[in-house]
């Protein structure tokens, strides 16, 4: 078993097409396939259902991939310790951030960009669901995610900042002069919500529930654009995040009122997975991040 053959399992594993994961390896098709071959020949199993197409792994294969993530994760970060004791800080931060977490990214990697040049980022919009399962398969080093809202399984978390929650509507509407709304209240308006596999939603949800008010939303989507941009149609209200205007700034045409009774808030953090030893760049990243103050909602641009 070399570590090539677990590469050329991995990528199968991620693009589920064999003439894709050859050129993510930059190698030719057969070549890919005898090494996968060879691999099954050597542990005398089948790994790989076999058809005329990718139709996926055996029950032994899923196996054999598990480990040889695992495998390929401990080769990284072997070469990311010796990198880090003769060359100082170098390489790669995959991070995985929940939608609504996206505009405080910033706060995290303009700092730890600053400090470690030689460390590239790459930031990836995510479900919470997705980056608990990214971290789990070795595909991601960090999370930005809920900390307190769903359970988290086999990760070290560091609270960021709390998450409140604003409607945002037409300044011209029902709800011009108001200086806040209760949740009753809000759910009662015609709302565009984010969509349900979302942590952010099942949120809202929960704390309707606690008012005793479950609103049909009108419209769901799943980006944080369309919720902004849907509550400058009229008769049209989204609950969107304090700090995700903290980034677009309130829309010009809308006003965000707090939403009271209750006040919510959930904490956002850092997650990485909980193994030893610990990945360097992860915990770089870790401990050096500070908690975000709580955002104050941005003032319209003046037009001039």
């Amino acid at each position: 078993m070399i570590i090539r053959q677990l590469v050329y399992l991995d990528a199968l594993a991620r693009e589920r097409h064999f003439r894709r994961a050859a050129e993510a390896c930059h190698v030719s098709q057969p070549t890919l396939s005898a090494a996968i071959a060879q691999l099954e020949a050597e542990l005398g199993v089948l790994i790989v259902e076999r058809g005329r197409r990718f139709q996926g792994f055996t029950r032994e294969g899923e196996v054999v991939l598990g480990h040889a993530r695992r495998i390929l994760a401990e080769a990284d970060l072997l070469k990311e310790s010796i990198a880090e004791l003769t060359q100082g800080v170098s390489g790669r931060v995959r991070l995985g951030a929940i939608p609504t977490a996206l505009p405080m990214v910033a706060h995290i990697t303009a700092p730890f960009s600053a400090r470690y040049p030689g460390v590239s980022l790459t930031v990836l919009s995510l479900t919470s669901a997705e980056i608990q399962s990214r971290i789990d398969a070795f595909e991601l080093d960090v999370g930005l995610t809920y900390l307190d809202n769903e359970p988290l399984e086999r990760v070290i978390s560091k609270p960021v900042y709390q998450e409140s929650y604003v409607l945002l509507t037409r300044e011209d509407g029902p709800l011009a002069g108001r200086e806040s709304i209760s949740w009753a209240d809000a759910g009662a308006q015609k709302l565009c919500l984010l969509t349900p596999d979302m942590q952010n939603r099942r949120i809202v949800d929960g704390i309707f529930r606690s008012v005793g008010v479950s609103p049909r939303p009108a419209i769901e989507t799943n980006s944080i654009f369309n919720l902004c941009s849907h509550a400058g149609i009229e008769g049209v209200s989204s609950i969107v995040s304090r700090q995700l205007l903290e980034f677009f700034g309130v829309p010009l045409g809308t006003m965000a009122l707090p939403l009271v009774e209750p006040v919510a808030q959930r904490t956002i953090g850092l997650i990485v997975a909980d193994r030893q030893p610990f990945a360097p760049l992860a915990r770089n990243l870790l401990a050096m991040s500070q908690p975000v103050a709580e955002a104050v909602l941005p003032r319209r641009p003046i037009m001039r």
